[in-house]
């Protein structure tokens, strides 16, 4: 992959020209659908970009020193980070991608939940230390199940190169992985059950209680490239492999969609579980997806 071919990537589709609409219209879909299931009425279409206007009008308040310095910089780290996650992904064919991108995608994905948790310690409130805590422990408990169901997928393929994993035939390992990876969403999301990190009734707005203006437009736009990242690899990988470019998009685009419904109902027909119960589920029930995936695909590699 060149460097004009990574730049389109990045910057025009799936990255930051395609991603950012994709952000706003995921974030309405799953709340329209939580309202809806709920019987409510739900925000107006375009909701969550409207919100993102009213909060670049908005001033923050004034944060001198070093302090000040590092929480103006956190939600733009998290943001480039998500932007260049979601430009990886292998939505089209295009023969682009290089060996070993998936473990840069990984790596991508993990750094904006880290600068929330940096964020929120950062702001020295009390409210945001506590949600960076619980964020921490969060991040912990699913985040073995998460990167084992991933390694699960590329080792039962033999390749960490997202368009080879993308385009080769499904097999029961990838999609048992695929499911470990489905269950560690709602948690890498923060929809319920497991909004600890955010819990408003709680710790008003965990790690974001201190922003406001500009940076919190940031960190709202960074949440929804985590949709965009977190159910695109999900979508990517379960969609089969198709010769016509816009056949797998449209794969990819539908099961996309599907995913965000399903993490709406999980969310609207549940309630927020408490931290202790989160992670005796992800380390005591959960992690036996991912162990069991990995075990598998080790398996069939050695008898190859």
């Amino acid at each position: 992959m060149n460097l004009l071919h990574a730049l389109l990537r990045i910057l025009v589709f799936p990255g930051l020209l395609f991603a950012v609409p994709a952000a706003w219209m995921v974030l309405w879909i799953e709340r329209k659908a939580v309202a809806l299931l709920q019987q409510r009425i739900g925000p107006p279409f375009g909701q969550p970009f409207f919100d993102f206007v009213k909060l670049l009008g908005k001033g923050t308040p004034p944060r001198p020193g070093l302090d000040g310095a590092l929480m103006r910089a956190w939600p733009l780290v998290a943001v480039s980070a998500s932007v260049g996650a979601v430009g990886l992904l292998p939505v089209l064919p295009f023969g682009a991608g290089f060996s070993g991108d998936l473990i840069l995608l990984l790596a991508l994905m993990e750094i904006p939940p880290i600068c929330m948790i940096v964020a929120g310690f950062t702001s020295r409130s009390l409210f945001g230390e506590i949600g960076s805590a619980r964020e921490a422990v969060l991040l912990v408990s699913y985040n073995l199940v998460f990167l084992l169901a991933a390694v699960s997928i590329a080792v039962s393929q033999g390749s960490f190169r997202l368009e080879a994993l993308a385009s080769a035939p499904p097999t029961a390992w990838r999609y048992l992985g695929l499911f470990a990876i489905v269950l560690c969403l709602p948690a890498k999301l923060h929809v319920n059950p497991f909004s600890l990190p955010n819990a408003e009734q709680e710790i008003y707005s965990g790690p974001m209680t201190e922003y406001a203006g500009f940076e919190l437009a940031l960190w709202q736009l960074s949440h929804g490239l985590e949709w965009i990242a977190g159910v695109g690899l999900v979508a990517a990988l379960a969609v089969p492999d198709s010769a016509q470019a816009w056949l797998a998009l449209a794969g990819t685009l539908g099961m996309g969609l599907v995913l965000v419904l399903l993490l709406a109902l999980v969310a609207a027909g549940t309630a927020r579980l408490a931290i202790d119960t989160t992670v005796h589920f992800y380390w005591q029930c959960t992690i036996v997806f991912a162990v069991l995936a990995i075990s598998s695909a080790l398996l069939m590699r050695l008898r190859s």
